[in-house]
């Protein structure tokens, strides 16, 4: 059980009015994992920064935890109830946002609603499709969970009007949204090819993301295409991949400026995914110049749907023979849509300040 509020529990502290105001994000997903919802509180921190807002977050590393079943980089806090308001009340935010429904996202909600202090959360994983696919529970299951969790937010913040409509469908419909963006500086064509695949035969296709069971990889690696088939990233199904598919290419995590130039050095980007909310790798492809092979579902139809950059077909294989037609100038030109800045500015524009005039 959670060790509940403490009697000396008290309402945030009025903050002096010469000091920016702290948003503060709380979060069960962060570092060492490198996924889309740490990149997007990351860039989100970043812009608020340069718009004059102070940051905090508060993440697993403060806690004792214990891994995630099935997802191991993901660590679940022991007992954070009292740690997390005690957080709360020292940085005083202007500003209350959650970003996941773990641990931590369900201690941060309980003390707002104990305080009456209005916050978002935001939906950036599909849990429902997730848990089917790596468990087989019910998706009924999940949502009712999900409406539990969101239901006392000023806001649902989501990246999609198909993700809106989802959850709409299941009866979470105080949503509003908040796109992804990507970042133009690092995610640009490279001209030097990556040391990883300079030696591959040409066609080069290129996965990148989590390695697991519900990124449906394997319909990507059993495809029948030309060339070479490379994936970078880490999860708990690398081994098994690697040992089916040992014609395919596995080279790990990289960082942002190595993952540039590799999307710049292949040929086309696939996304075999079925349940992403959106797919940032997506645009960081596109923001290289590689185009992007997709099925036509939620994520993919969302990021790159409607783009002479992408290619989503309900073949798979047909859709990433299509993409290597692609003009490469084409997949920028799109990319450029997608802006940290803009996506930061939906943000802020739905937060329920604490203080007035904060």
């Amino acid at each position: 059980m959670d060790d509940g509020p403490s009697a000396a529990t008290r309402p945030i502290v009025r903050r002096s009015a010469s000091r920016r105001p702290l948003i503060l994000t709380v979060t069960d997903a962060w570092h060492p994992q490198v996924n889309g919802v740490v990149r997007t509180i990351e860039a989100t921190h970043r812009e608020l920064t340069r718009g004059g807002y102070d940051c905090d977050v508060i993440t697993p590393l403060e806690f004792a935890t214990l891994p995630c079943p099935g997802y191991r980089e993901i660590r679940l806090s022991l007992l954070p109830y009292r740690s997390v308001a005690r957080r709360i009340e020292a940085c005083e935010p202007a500003a209350i946002h959650i970003a996941t429904e773990g641990p931590l996202g369900q201690a941060a909600r309980r003390w707002c609603a104990a305080h009456g202090v209005a916050f978002t959360t935001a939906y950036h994983t599909r849990f429902p499709q997730y848990l089917r696919a790596m468990f087989g529970v019910r998706e009924s299951w999940v949502y009712s969970f999900l409406r539990w969790f969101h239901a006392p937010a000023s806001q649902v913040l989501v990246p999609s009007d198909q993700i809106e409509r989802e959850l709409g469908a299941w009866g979470i419909r105080h949503t509003a949204r908040w796109t992804r963006g990507v970042d133009l500086d690092v995610f640009s064509p490279r001209a030097d090819a990556s040391p990883h695949v300079k030696d591959l035969a040409h066609p080069r296709f290129l996965y990148v993301g989590r390695v697991s069971v519900e990124k449906n990889i394997e319909a990507f690696l059993k495809l029948d295409l030309p060339g070479s088939k490379i994936v970078a990233g880490v999860g708990p199904a690398r081994q098994l991949l690697a040992g089916r598919f040992p014609e395919a290419h596995f080279i790990g995590l990289l960082e942002p400026e190595e993952l540039a130039q590799l999307y710049s050095s292949v040929d086309a980007m696939v996304f075999p995914s079925l349940t992403d909310t959106f797919g940032l790798v997506m645009l960081e492809a596109m923001a290289c110049g590689t185009p992007v092979a997709a099925f036509p579902v939620p994520g993919p139809l969302d990021a790159v749907g409607g783009s002479d950059g992408a290619a989503l077909d309900s073949d798979l294989r047909r859709a990433a023979l299509r993409a290597l037609k692609i003009d490469r100038a084409r997949c920028r030109v799109w990319a450029e849509r997608f802006s940290w800045r803009a996506a930061t500015e939906q943000f802020l524009a739905h937060q329920k300040w604490i203080e007035a005039g904060a």
